[in-house]
């Protein structure tokens, strides 16, 4: 093809992505107006606009009306930490399935989660709450990580079965201390928390949690959007990759360290959600392609946009809560049964 006629297909293509992302952008304010208008207590959109517009002109005006409070301290900081959560949870379930080279990888596979998830039920048993259980639950998934990547080094050499295989031992390992926690746990006190804790869920967002869960969800979310072009190197071989001026092992270990941040800061303050970084990057494939340029920022906004949605329902379609966790599963295995389907159809089209 000549570049006079490359030119015009790359100015549609371009003109494509554009209108791809502004729908994404589109349909994650839709979700967050949704989320915060819905509930009990229901908030029209424009009085929406005229809350938010009075908090952001006088930050330090104390809320007087119900509506004023129901949307800047309960329902606000709820809508943000899902959002930032569903975003880290996609783009790690992206980026490891682009290093792994597996479509079937997400965070869980690094024993992240399970880690972080003894952490925090650890916290709970002892009555622990707040900083401390957010402390515990990323401390332990950091060191379900380090214990990875010992056990996954050999001669030298970190190699990418080697670290799946460790992953599933690792969080069999911390998935066992889990249960063993909620053995000893008094059935009348912890046990309950522990239980409904694991099943995720954003009831106790509040501006504070929101606080201590930004900095560790915008650094790992900071590095794997810095490193979107190795991303495509890492997806190679590594010797192809190693040919391109790329270390395989260290850029690997640099997205590994990202998605832990991610993944236990969201494991901290909201449980175990899964399916979100195993179902969102597919859609996101689908919509803007395989190069991580554009798959990262796309799976940012939808699973932002997926995972308030799928809280908002959580919240508003039962009298009590229904378990996040829960939820996302419900809707996660059909979509991703169909997009499995899909995947294998294509590849076996003559």
């Amino acid at each position: 093809m000549s570049v006079v006629a490359a030119e015009p297909a790359r100015r549609g293509f371009s003109v494509l992505k554009v209108g791809v992302f502004g729908a994404l952008v589109a349909a994650l304010l839709m979700s967050m107006l949704f989320a915060i208008g819905a509930g009990r207590f229901s908030v029209s959109v424009p009085r929406i606009f005229d809350i938010l517009m009075a908090g952001a002109t006088n930050p330090g005006l104390a809320p007087t009306s119900m509506d004023e409070r129901i949307v800047l301290l309960v329902r606000l900081p709820r809508v943000l930490l899902a959002a930032l959560s569903g975003a880290a949870l996609a783009v790690g379930g992206a980026a490891l399935q682009g290093v792994f080279r597996n479509p079937l990888v997400s965070p869980q596979v690094l024993g992240i989660s399970q880690g972080a998830a003894f952490g925090g039920a650890l916290a709970l048993l002892f009555g622990l709450s707040g900083v401390v259980l957010l402390g515990m639950a990323f401390v332990f998934g950091l060191s379900a990580l380090i214990l990875v990547g010992a056990l996954a080094r050999i001669n030298g050499r970190t190699e990418v079965i080697t670290v799946i295989l460790s992953g599933m031992v690792i969080g069999a390992l911390f998935g066992a201390l889990v249960s063993i926690v909620q053995f000893v746990a008094d059935p009348n006190t912890s046990l309950p928390a522990i239980v409904y804790w694991l099943m995720g869920s954003f009831s106790t967002a509040t501006w504070a949690r929101l606080g201590l869960a930004v900095p560790g969800m915008a650094i790992g979310l900071a590095i794997i959007y810095l490193l979107r072009y190795r991303l495509n190197l890492l997806a190679l071989e590594d010797s192809e990759a190693r040919s391109l001026g790329v270390n395989p092992d260290r850029e690997r270990w640099v997205v590994f360290i990202a998605i832990a941040l991610m993944t236990g800061t969201s494991v901290a303050v909201a449980g175990i959600v899964g399916w979100i970084g195993l179902v969102v990057p597919h859609a996101a494939r689908i919509l803007v392609g395989e190069d991580h340029r554009s798959l990262i920022p796309a799976s940012a906004l939808m699973g932002a946009a997926y995972l308030t949605f799928v809280d908002t329902l959580a919240r508003t379609l039962t009298a009590a809560e229904i378990p996040l966790g829960v939820l996302t599963a419900l809707i996660g295995a059909p979509v991703f049964g169909v997009l499995l389907r899909r995947h294998f159809k294509e590849a076996n089209r003559p």
